[in-house]
């Protein structure tokens, strides 16, 4: 009787625990070929799902030399590239950026749409650009949560390859390098609040030395400042994800900021000491002594600019602003000791 009330006992918590579950926001509602409107101010998915879309062209009105699919990171939006873009624009490349599912103008703000449907989202709009844009070069970029896409779709379509990747301070924090108290409380709370938001204000993190932006974004009602449980949950699995991942077939160029406390520093260099261990990655790293988190809306953020922009050029090119680091460890005793 008493292994009976158990096993009921078990159940009844199960299925507590299910009711419970993080919610992965709805998929669209038709199949159809993707496309992008006419005014490319946005992109259809797959699902039917309609996404904002914002591109930036050549200043002159030329052909550009190269396309820029740009991926936001968590709770930002398209409007992250704004800076970068132009002056990239100025630099004969274009740039598109997206606002990703549940983010900025999207439906659903705030839900976690599962990180294989982010990277499903990112192949079919670069399949969309190549149709638009036949013969040029596209390079993915991805800031923070936006790099862990690209490399979460790097992996998932090995037969999709741009011509490289630019990895800007990416979320590669997995669950292996987080302390095991963070662990047990998101799991904890992912299957008993997962509706649950939080501001993260009480962590006095500092993401940019570029004060006047933040309290931009901080005025900006499509920049999400209250996070639901289940949203972060979601947000771990894809940094699990890109944590594990290894591409090959195309060039990649890591950047990160030593004065970064978003993401720490031991799990991007074991991320970038498995990546050089692995045959048929070709991959270089930019480590920028007074760069923060956003590294593109930094105070010395036009020296990233340029980096990038010299790399898409050519990824053999000398980097102008020599933050290139060739070997590991890659951060010296002085720069760990930089708050993480």
């Amino acid at each position: 009787m008493q292994c009976r009330l158990g096993r009921i006992g078990a159940l009844l918590l199960i299925g507590w625990l299910a009711a419970c579950a993080p919610r992965l926001q709805p998929p669209g509602e038709m199949t159809t070929v993707p496309v992008v409107t006419p005014n490319e101010s946005a992109w259809q998915a797959s699902d039917g799902r309609m996404l904002p879309l914002r591109r930036w062209l050549p200043a002159d009105g030329g052909a550009p030399q190269a396309i820029v699919l740009a991926l936001h990171g968590f709770n930002d939006y398209s409007n992250a590239f704004t800076e970068a873009a132009e002056w990239w624009a100025q630099h004969n490349l274009a740039t598109y950026a997206l606002d990703q599912r549940g983010f900025g103008r999207s439906q659903h703000i705030g839900l976690w749409p599962g990180e294989d449907r982010l990277a499903d989202d990112l192949v079919e709009l670069h399949a969309v650009l190549r149709q638009r844009h036949p013969g040029l070069p596209i390079v993915w970029l991805g800031e923070s949560m936006g790099g862990a896409v690209v490399l979460h779709g790097l992996m998932r379509h090995p037969a999709v390859r741009p011509v490289g990747a630019v990895l800007v301070a990416p979320a590669v924090w997995g669950r292996t390098s987080m302390p095991l108290l963070y662990r047990v409380a998101l799991f904890v709370s992912s299957y008993t609040i997962p509706w649950k938001t939080f501001t993260g204000s009480g962590l006095k993190i500092q993401a940019s030395d570029n004060i006047e932006m933040l309290r931009r974004l901080s005025r900006d009602p499509l920049f999400i400042k209250a996070t639901r449980v289940d949203a972060i949950h979601g947000l771990v699995n894809l940094m699990d994800e890109a944590a594990l991942a290894r591409p090959t077939g195309l060039p990649l160029l890591l950047l990160y900021g030593v004065k970064d406390e978003v993401i720490p520093k031991p799990p991007v260099e074991d991320f970038v000491e498995a990546l050089k261990a692995t045959p048929g990655v070709d991959m270089r790293v930019a480590v920028y002594g007074q760069g923060w988190h956003m590294l593109l809306r930094d105070l010395q953020a036009e020296t990233v600019w340029r980096d990038v922009a010299a790399w898409i050029g050519n990824h053999r090119a000398t980097l102008p602003s020599g933050a290139e680091r060739g070997s590991l460890p890659l951060f010296s005793e002085a720069e760990k000791q930089e708050r993480e």
